[in-house]
């Protein structure tokens, strides 16, 4: 089902550039705008891996530096069918990580200092897994199609408005079809970002199915979820960017509960629901 309803989501964004660009834009307007906008993306899923890294100050460690946590990805990327991914910790005392990385081959696992201090090792088990669930699933790549789309849509609907603002109308037009013109320009954006937090939303949910399955354990995924939401609540990230939230297994710089629609992630009651849903006799057998 999360699968369809990202499908769906990205399809939306797509008919909403079509349609834009067909009103204001021209054919010639919305393929400039979507070759400039696929241009920008296309260099930030591509880099994006090291920009986001340096963003963090994150570290690369080896099996030398910190053999344990080495070891324990090693199994879990086994596990996931995965190559091993690059390790690197962030200096924050707020538990959390993230994957990155253009594809699995180029995978990147990131884990706070934080997250290392206050988990369990089933539970920074089951977090490494979830993020290698999104590396599996090819998350950055989908995130960066919806991020091309959405930012063509808003290249688009800002060009409309200045457009319409100097450029005006002429009589032959229907005042009505310039009024619903208008407010799709105005809407536009605001739809692209609630359309690109509803993917992300449901890539979360289908990174915790997969998290579970690689640990075998989704009652200490649930666990994890549930101490990291309570530390960010105290203790928020103080580097970064929350423009990089929807990176994290939890959203680092959300201190109180955001409004659902605007979220990034899902909320953590019903991600936790879900995995003891799982955790039944009989749906998830349990790794040894």
């Amino acid at each position: 089902m999360n699968r369809l309803r990202t499908v769906v989501l990205l399809a939306t964004l797509t008919a909403l550039l079509m349609w834009l660009g067909q009103i204001f834009g021209g054919r010639e307007g919305l393929w400039f705008a979507l070759v400039i906008a696929g241009a920008l993306n296309l260099g930030t899923w591509w880099f994006a891996d090291k920009v986001v890294l340096r963003m963090y100050n994150a570290k690369e460690v080896s099996a030398v530096d910190m053999p344990e946590l080495h070891g324990l990805v090693s199994i879990l990327a086994a596990r996931a069918d995965l190559p091993m991914p690059r390790l690197y910790v962030i200096p924050e005392a707020s538990p959390n990580a993230f994957a990155t990385g253009r594809d699995p081959q180029h995978g990147v696992v990131a884990v706070t200092d934080g997250l290392l201090r206050v988990l369990e090792r089933e539970e920074t088990a089951a977090v490494i897994a979830h993020e290698l669930g999104h590396i599996k699933h090819r998350d950055t790549l989908v995130m960066s199609v919806a991020g091309t789309l959405a930012g063509a849509l808003s290249m688009l609907a800002n060009g409309a408005i200045w457009g319409t603002m100097f450029g005006g109308h002429s009589e032959e037009e229907d005042d009505s079809g310039h009024a619903v013109g208008l407010l799709g320009i105005l809407a536009a954006p605001l739809v692209a970002t609630l359309v690109q937090m509803g993917i992300s939303r449901s890539r979360e949910f289908l990174a915790d199915e997969a998290g579970a399955r690689f640990c075998g354990n989704p009652l200490a995924l649930a666990s994890a979820l549930c101490k990291i939401e309570a530390c960010t609540r105290r203790v928020p990230m103080i580097s970064g960017s929350p423009a990089t939230a929807h990176l994290f297994i939890q959203n680092p710089f959300s201190g109180a509960h955001l409004g659902r629609l605007f979220s990034t992630h899902p909320s953590t009651d019903e991600r936790v629901r879900r995995l003891r849903a799982m955790a039944r006799p009989g749906i998830l057998p349990v790794a040894a």
